[in-house]
């Protein structure tokens, strides 16, 4: 809980520190790669940081946590900092890591500031800092102390299957024999490579394999087009040079968009690649003869373009009061709708949860919806690939 001292002060300084929170994270970034630029190199996605969107999450993430705690001071966002913390156990971040980051994000606060950090705003800011960073290391810790795999593991790659014209599934055995650790449905894995200029990038890709599976599953979309810059250089690594038998290192299995164990009824929808986490919820439910109806949705360019699109409707086919319902801007004849997502001519059966996988745009048209047609907002959960801006964005 924040102090009311330094409540009171975050609360008087929560515009202008959010006004400049975009320019204050450019620069903390800035500091902190050019005093540690192997971070750069081996462990952020370069990407991202060519793009900003990685920015954009930190400011969003900082904002959001402070103003939950001046509104909201009983109680923890404990949705975000999960989230949070999955990604960062995923990538195998230590509580030795968060000093170096109050370090430079100081800096860079009073850098951007100036004057207006007096002692008492940066008492007061450093406070919410360490309420957020020590949230996180607590998470982070059970995170580890629960997970089967310690580290990173060799796998090799024992089949590729080119899904489409740019997405790819590798299916993937431990080098060293041993047993595989479980996970749930929905979970993501790190996947690390060394690039040609000897940068070690992290990615981090769905499971589309249920749990239980003796292997480890996943399909890669690559990222190309006209603006695209760096944020391919790992999928189009994985794309050009990766094949039978070649080795990839593996993280343990996180996030926190899992398949809840619930009887109630389910929509899955998807855009895209945001179909992966999807098709391991599928099988698991075909595998568990879930009866209650599910419903799938999934929106694309074109049927062609539909990755594991055999899958997804050979899995909606298993269950009981299973049903696919499939919107494609082009070719879509025979195949499913025409156009954009839309739920009005969908049933959606009371008490419905809904899990939501894909670009932002998709997801809040799919959740206004959904609310539209009765379905509570705590029972809507989604999935952001690469850094959640949902809260950025406002």
């Amino acid at each position: 809980m924040l102090s009311e001292q330094s409540a009171a002060t975050v609360r008087a300084t929560l515009p202008v520190v959010g006004a400049a929170i975009g320019e204050i994270t450019e620069r903390f970034y800035a500091r902190l790669f050019e005093a540690h630029p192997a971070l750069l190199r081996d462990l952020f996605n370069r990407g991202n940081q060519a793009t900003g969107t990685q920015k954009q999450a930190l400011a969003g993430s900082i904002a959001a946590f402070a103003t939950h705690l001046v509104d909201n001071p009983e109680q923890r966002p404990d949705l975000m900092l999960e989230r949070i913390a999955h990604k960062h156990a995923s990538l195998g971040i230590t509580p030795e890591q968060y000093p170096l980051v109050h370090e430079h994000l100081f800096a860079a606060i009073a850098e951007i500031l100036g004057d207006a950090v007096t002692a008492e705003v940066a008492a007061a800011w450093t406070e919410v800092y360490w309420l957020m960073a020590n949230a996180l290391i607590a998470i982070e810790k059970r995170l580890y102390a629960q997970s089967e795999q310690q580290g990173w593991r060799e796998w090799k790659v024992v089949e590729r299957i080119d899904e489409t014209a740019d997405v790819a599934t590798f299916r993937l055995r431990p080098v060293d024999e041993g047993p595989v650790a479980g996970y749930r449905a929905g979970q993501y894995v790190s996947v690390g490579v060394t690039l040609p200029d000897g940068a070690r990038q992290i990615r981090q890709y769905s499971l589309t394999a249920a749990p239980g599976s003796p292997e480890r599953r996943f399909a890669v979309k690559r990222v190309t087009g006209a603006g695209a810059g760096p944020d391919g250089e790992v999928s189009g690594h994985l794309h050009a040079h990766v094949r039978e038998g070649d080795v990839l290192r593996l993280s343990a299995p996180y996030g926190d968009l899992v398949l809840e164990d619930t009887e109630a009824p389910l929509l899955l929808a998807s855009a895209g690649i945001g179909v992966t986490p999807m098709i391991a919820m599928l099988e698991q439910l075909a595998l568990t003869g879930h009866r209650a109806p599910v419903t799938v949705v999934h929106a694309d360019r074109s049927p062609a373009a539909h990755a594991l699109r055999a899958a997804h409707e050979a899995y909606a086919a298993k269950l009981p009061e299973g049903r696919s319902v499939f919107f494609y801007e082009r070719d879509a004849e025979g195949a499913g709708r025409t156009g954009l997502v839309d739920l009005a001519g969908v049933d959606v059966p009371a008490g419905a949860h809904a899990y939501l996988c894909g670009p932002l745009p998709f997801m809040r048209a799919v959740r206004t919806q959904l609310i539209d047609k009765g379905v509570a907002p705590a029972d809507i959960h989604y999935e952001v690939f690469g850094p959640d801006l949902w809260l950025a964005e406002g």
